[in-house]
């Protein structure tokens, strides 16, 4: 058919492109990030929990992170009946998990310079940060809109038992004005798993390595005229 009948050949391809997605990464073929994926080994453990109703299937990044990071899943759902189920693995500790919690802390940043800050259950900054921060074998953030994300942590009522976490992105998110976020703080998945990731293993490296296709992804965009 190539051969044969280019004209044909090329309407053929150029209509997969537009429609069809990348059974990999699961984008648009004109969005496909594949090619910038480097998957990196992290020690610490990330768990992302995916509202069935998500809906940013063109700029999203749950994929793209489990993608990147060997030491990660994604599961999709509304609810799990505990920290292991969600996770597929046996967990005794839950609070050697941290959740990226939706909420703000009561009090200031501790430090202008921590991107993480572990709550109580009452909101407030936890004392001896460091030393919880350190204790931690794996880290959930949870996928989707706003309302999603809320739902998901509602509906999931183990995750009272994980550490909470509130994340203090030391940029703005990569997405610009591709994306609007309900908060200037707010970041995307990859961006929130990145910044933990390099606090909690302590490279600040990191970011710049795992973000790599997310930017490729995002570069795509632009270069297509997404606004």
């Amino acid at each position: 058919l190539y051969w044969h009948a280019p004209a044909l050949t090329y309407v053929l391809m150029k209509t997969s492109d537009d429609s069809d997605g990348c059974s990999l990464c699961e984008k648009p073929r004109n969005l496909c990030f594949c090619a910038a994926v480097d998957p990196l080994e992290n020690k610490v453990f990330v768990l992302i929990l995916r509202h069935p109703q998500e809906q940013d299937k063109r700029l999203g990044t749950a994929r793209m992170t489990i993608m990147q990071l060997k030491n990660a899943a994604l599961r999709t759902g509304l609810s799990w009946a505990n920290l292991s189920k969600a996770a597929g693995r046996l967990i005794t500790g839950p609070k050697k998990y941290g959740v990226l919690y939706l909420g703000t802390a009561k009090a200031s940043n501790p430090s202008p310079s921590r991107v993480l800050t572990v709550l109580t259950r009452k909101g407030n900054p936890a004392p001896d940060q460091d030393e919880a921060l350190k204790s931690l074998e794996g880290i959930i953030i949870l996928d989707g809109n706003w309302a999603q994300a809320k739902a998901l942590w509602w509906r999931n009522p183990w995750l009272l038992k994980c550490r909470r976490l509130v994340l203090y992105p030391p940029h703005p998110s990569l997405y610009g004005s591709l994306r609007k976020e309900p908060r200037c703080e707010s970041v995307s998945t990859i961006e929130s798993a990145a910044y933990a990731l390099s606090l909690l293993e302590n490279d600040p490296a990191l970011p710049e390595k795992i973000l790599k296709p997310f930017r490729h992804m995002l570069d795509c965009a632009r270069g297509q005229g997404a606004r």
